[in-house]
């Protein structure tokens, strides 16, 4: 594949970065794709390995050394084909997907990994450059009709498959734009709004009709969906955030994550926030709990709108810098990753701290939240048991200023009120109950992405949309 000896010569080149000084300043997209030469270059450091464990931890089980190998001989609307033949949306995965396939690189055993997410980033865009991305309308109409409730990646996935095959579909969405977490809640700093606008623009054209400001169990009945649809595909996704019930939760300036990024995000996008429900972290003691990824989108976004402080929170362990003995490869690597908004903050003086629980809230007196107490934490593993379990450092408790809390702490479970009225089965995690097929105990009814896989991936909810629109197509032809 590619060049023999590429990935002897060329050395590993990521998504460029604009400067921090520069993109802390506005929500530009922070990354810079790579160039036509660098993508080839990065694309012959491909090795023509055994057999290619990327495949296997992908997701979509995208075809990397294939479109490596004619990006690097400049095949490159040959290498869109072959790209888009498990993915979708390129587009996305290729700026917000942690590239699960990179951490399974053969080259990687002892060198840095194919920038694989990079070299896709560059043929979704050149692809989108050359007018190879068009609007694929059905040569055929099977007269039947599908529900897609939820306009985010899994959603849109099953719309598009669903589409292609001849049935109409309706894609449903209570929010008043499309693109789910694409759209609110990832911030543009990371994925442009406008990327996710250009590929909804598309999907109308194919056909697929989207209704907005439409919450499907209240705007419109169970009993509307039954009777107007062969099948329904439920991608609502996972919204019911964890919370941290600890003294003082109740004080005023404690938020969860979603609400703050959604925020931003419509202020982005021109709509005028009501200063009464605001939330800002100008000029602010902002602590965001939570260490992943949508706890560093906070703190990216805190940075821009001008905290005096940040602090990030976690309550596991720092990660060691490279993988441990028990993570060994193919494993995905739980290593110590520094994002760009991390970066940004760092620069500001941000602090990361780990091993370290919140106790309590404190206020000053008002009403208002001023401070938080903290204490480290441990791990201690249970010799019966063999459970570890939490314990606090006697004497490690402190107090700091915090006027501004963000709860990034992952979700719990998708909403329940349109799932009770359908009458589907939930899970032993709280998530729908679905087969291998994804298909729920409800006949004609499926269930795609994080609602029934619980929290995860971009990239998860993509394959997740697939194989539900290929069993929901197999379910309406019987």
């Amino acid at each position: 594949m590619g060049k023999e000896t590429g990935f002897l010569e060329i050395d590993r080149k990521e998504l460029s970065k604009r400067p921090i000084e520069e993109r802390s300043k506005d929500y530009k997209e922070v990354a810079i794709p790579l160039t036509e030469e660098e993508a080839c270059d990065q694309a012959a450091r491909c090795m023509n390995c055994g057999i290619p464990f990327c495949h296997n931890s992908c997701p979509t089980s995208s075809l990397i050394p294939e479109w490596n190998d004619l990006v690097y001989n400049g095949l490159w609307k040959e290498a869109y084909e072959k790209l888009i033949e498990t993915n979708d949306f390129p587009e996305f995965t290729g700026r917000v997907c942690p590239a699960l396939c990179e951490g399974s690189c053969v080259l990687s055993l002892d060198r840095e990994a194919v920038s694989i997410r990079a070299i896709e980033l560059a043929i979704s865009e050149k692809a989108y450059k050359e007018g190879w991305v068009k609007p694929v309308i059905p040569t055929k109409s099977t007269g039947k009709k599908v529900a897609v409730v939820g306009s985010g990646p899994a959603g849109l996935a099953a719309a598009l498959h669903l589409n292609r095959t001849g049935h109409k579909v309706t894609v449903f969405e209570k929010a008043d734009r499309f693109g789910g977490i694409l759209k609110y809640s990832i911030p543009n700093f990371k994925l442009e709004k406008s990327v996710v606008k250009r590929r909804i623009d598309i999907m109308e054209e194919e056909g697929i009709a989207f209704q907005g400001n439409t919450h499907v169990g209240v705007d419109y009945s169970v009993e509307e969906l039954k009777n107007n649809f062969d099948a329904v595909c439920l991608a609502g996704g996972s919204r019911v955030a964890r919370d941290l019930p600890a003294e003082g939760r109740d004080l005023k300036g404690i938020h969860f994550a979603m609400d703050y990024l959604e925020q931003q995000n419509r202020r982005y996008l021109g709509d005028n926030v009501d200063p009464k429900i605001g939330i800002t972290a100008k000029g602010k003691h902002v602590v965001v709990i939570g260490g992943g990824d949508t706890g560093s989108d906070c703190v990216g976004t805190a940075v821009r709108q001008g905290a005096k402080t940040i602090r990030n929170l976690e309550l596991m362990p720092e990660p060691f810098p490279t993988r441990t003995a028990n993570n060994p490869w193919p494993e995905w690597p739980f290593i110590l990753r520094v994002s760009t908004s991390h970066q940004e903050a760092e620069q500001n003086g941000q602090i990361r701290q780990y091993s370290v629980m919140t106790k309590r809230f404190l206020g000053d007196g008002k009403g208002n939240l001023n401070r938080i107490e903290l204490v480290k934490v441990g791990f201690e593993k249970d010799p019966a048991t063999g459970r570890m379990n939490l314990e606090e450092v006697e004497g490690s408790n402190v107090v700091i200023d915090a006027d501004l809390v963000l709860l990034a702490m992952g979700f719990v479970n998708p909403e329940r009120e349109l799932l009770s009225k359908l009458g589907v089965e939930i899970n032993e995690r709280g998530n729908v109950k679905v087969d291998e097929t994804k298909a729920t105990s409800v006949a004609g009814v499926f269930c795609a992405g994080d609602m029934e896989r619980g929290q995860s991936l971009v990239v998860w909810a993509l394959a997740a949309g697939r194989i539900a629109a290929k069993s929901i197509n197999k379910y309406l032809s019987k």
